[in-house]
């Protein structure tokens, strides 16, 4: 059976240890780079669009008095 080495997947660096502090990634600054594009919206999440966040209600305008 062939084992397969785990790679950082910012990277691509092998990483060295099962129990490296900032697994998946290599380095502290792997790590914070994939956070900045999270923030940053460069990476999404395939589906339909979401919309802009609100919910959308039926209601009467009698019930808001």
């Amino acid at each position: 059976m062939e084992t397969t080495q785990a790679t950082c997947p910012l990277c691509s660096s092998p990483l060295v240890a099962e129990s490296y502090p900032y697994r998946p990634f290599c380095s502290k600054r792997c790590k914070l780079v994939d956070l900045s594009k999270w923030l940053g919206e460069e990476y999404r999440i395939a589906g339909p669009p979401a919309g802009d966040g609100g919910v959308e209600r039926d209601f009467d305008e009698d019930e808001l008095l």
